[in-house]
């Protein structure tokens, strides 16, 4: 009996011997090889390869290309000319929908005065029919001098007989018309619904400017973009996103209507980018999956819904994010907590039995610190080895919280170009020692946890390579700060205490920032982990799909300030060229 099950066992190794033996000599098959190239696969060993070789959407060969060219048997070849290649960019934190809504309104990004915005509002009623809602999006007080909220006065100057709403750049703020009031039936005896703030004058009365929960008042009056701007918007946003070399997004808040576009989307072969979508907090979507369970990987990897988006508190520019003490530059406010800590752990709860991802947005060190609670009691009572909880922006942390994250499995999704957006005021607004726990990258990369990057776009710009700029640097596209004297001159500082000038040296402190390596995987292969997707895509290796781009100059290598300048060449999803620049045109 041992003699026959020796011999077996000899012909089973002869067999896998000569299995393996054959598939090496066998020609590996590719629909197109990628040659000539600086490719950084961003595996673990951090490999620079100088192939790659793609059939239908998958990788199945990189390497040297002396070795790709001996054993792969292609169709058609592209010559990079030596130029850098990164698996595809995904974004861990977007709002594609919002994007392509946004351009398709009033743009407000960058407006330096209520005269600025006035200007752009005054243009588009100019081109409406009395009667149409004026909308917009992207102005921030912090950026006009005074950085006072507006009063509906301005805009009624503009806009008497068309109803005006214009989102703040956060999306956690809205400032209104006369006319957009009086629709929503909102007036001095309006009270200020939970989780929101009626921004109100001396005398009482509504100044236009709406917080939080508060902003639902005149959005259920708002009428929704017709399903024709509903499909514009996503074709736009998508363009958009390829130019940028964005590969994937995770679309945070989506409902049902949504989902239904994207998978027309994909069923049509339109939808061009990957969407790993959080379901927009609880209500009809939320019921509608707990029935059916995740959906994964539709229309060919497209389409995956296994999240859900969770508020916690509002955002810090508004002064609504929910902090432990006092803002410092209004200390009868702690801001806001918009879902009651009962009613997170609920969700919470349910999430983790129905095999759902919980992403929770929170950016206070109140907020934070009720998250990481409520997700340590949740994992205590389901107990599940990879949850991967989120929390989403984790922008204030207290000291004692920062270590949570990695003791609970907890992955803190990022946004590094908030931190150059807000750094401005972020000190007059949190004081010179809660600030030191504010975007605090590096105090938790020292714990060992992964941080996914994302933009928040249209809230920031959808450009990762701004945020891998922002990673590494702590500056602005003008290198500010990079002294002490910036901060004197550029930064709102807090009256109470002592600003440590010292720590502005080379960027706004500086301590903080991540290595290229870091920062690239936060848009690559860790933003991959944060949504399960690891086997599939985040690095270039054999089997993965088949997501890259190709830049214009090595991230890797060049001067911080010129990585603001690469441009993306050609966007590769899925081993179709989705998006080619000029230069790489024959």
């Amino acid at each position: 009996m041992k003699d026959h099950l020796r011999i077996f066992l000899s012909f089973a190794v002869l067999i896998i011997f000569f299995f393996v033996m054959f598939k090496r000599i066998l020609p590996v098959k590719a629909d197109t090889i990628y040659v000539n190239g600086r490719i950084h696969t961003m595996d673990r060993h951090n490999t620079v390869a100088e192939a790659l070789a793609v059939r239908g959407d998958r990788i199945v060969a990189v390497g040297s290309r002396a070795d790709l060219e001996d054993r792969v048997r292609w169709k058609r070849s592209v010559d990079l000319e030596g130029r850098a290649v990164f698996p595809g960019f995904v974004d861990a934190h977007a709002h594609l929908m919002s994007l392509g809504i946004a351009r398709l309104t009033v743009d407000l990004v960058g407006t330096r005065s209520e005269a600025e915005v006035l200007a752009r509002v005054r243009d588009r009623v100019e081109q409406a029919e009395p009667g149409t809602w004026i909308r917009g999006r992207g102005w921030d007080q912090n950026d006009w001098p005074g950085k006072r909220f507006p009063n509906h006065a301005l805009l009624d100057r503009v806009a008497q007989r068309n109803p005006v709403y214009l989102t703040r750049i956060d999306g956690h703020a809205a400032w209104a018309n006369r006319l957009a009031l009086e629709l929503a039936g909102i007036t001095r005896e309006t009270e200020d619904p939970p989780g929101g703030r009626i921004i109100r004058d001396a005398s009482g009365e509504p100044t236009g400017v709406l917080i939080d929960d508060a902003m639902d008042l005149v959005y259920k009056v708002l009428p929704p973009p017709s399903p024709d701007e509903q499909r514009e918007a996503l074709q736009t946003a998508i363009a958009e996103c390829l130019a940028y070399g964005l590969t994937g997004v995770h679309d945070m808040g989506v409902d049902l209507e949504q989902i239904a576009l994207y998978k027309s989307f994909a069923d049509e072969g339109k939808l061009g980018v990957r969407i790993y979508a959080a379901i927009g907090g609880a209500g009809e979507t939320w019921n509608a999956f707990l029935t059916s369970g995740p959906l994964l990987g539709y229309g060919r990897d497209r389409l995956t819904v296994r999240a859900i988006k969770l508020y916690a508190d509002g955002a810090l520019g508004s002064r609504g994010a929910a902090l432990i003490e006092p803002y410092a530059d209004e200390p009868d406010n702690r801001g806001l907590t918009l879902t009651s800590q009962s009613a997170l752990q609920e969700v919470v709860n349910t999430a983790l039995q129905k095999g759902f991802q919980v992403c929770t947005h929170a950016i206070g060190d109140r907020a934070n610190n009720i998250v990481l609670d409520v997700y340590e009691q949740g994992l205590r009572g389901n107990p599940r080895r990879d949850a991967r909880l989120r929390v989403e922006h984790a922008q204030v942390l207290a000291p004692e919280d920062i270590p949570r994250f990695k003791t609970l499995g907890v992955i803190p999704s990022m946004q590094p170009t908030h931190c150059t957006s807000d750094m401005y005021w972020a000190e007059a607004r949190l004081g010179p020692q809660r600030v030191r726990g504010a975007y605090a990258w590096r105090s938790l990369r020292e714990t060992g946890v992964i941080l996914a990057g994302g933009s928040d776009f249209p809230v920031e710009h959808p450009n990762p390579l701004y945020g891998i700029y922002a990673a590494i640097t702590r500056q602005d596209h003008d290198r500010i700060p990079a002294s002490a004297e910036d901060v004197r001159k550029y930064f709102q500082l807090s009256s109470a205490g002592v600003t440590d000038e010292a720590a502005f040296e080379g960027g706004w402190y500086a301590d903080q920032k991540l290595t290229r390596e870091e920062a690239v995987r936060m848009f690559t292969s860790w933003a991959a982990w944060a949504a399960f997707e690891e086997d599939k895509k985040g690095s270039l290796e054999t089997g993965k799909l088949a997501d890259f781009v190709v830049l214009s100059a090595d991230i890797m290598d060049i001067p911080p300030q010129e990585i603001l300048r690469t441009g993306v060449l050609m966007t590769v999803v899925g081993g179709r060229e989705s998006f080619v620049a000029p230069a790489m045109m024959p």
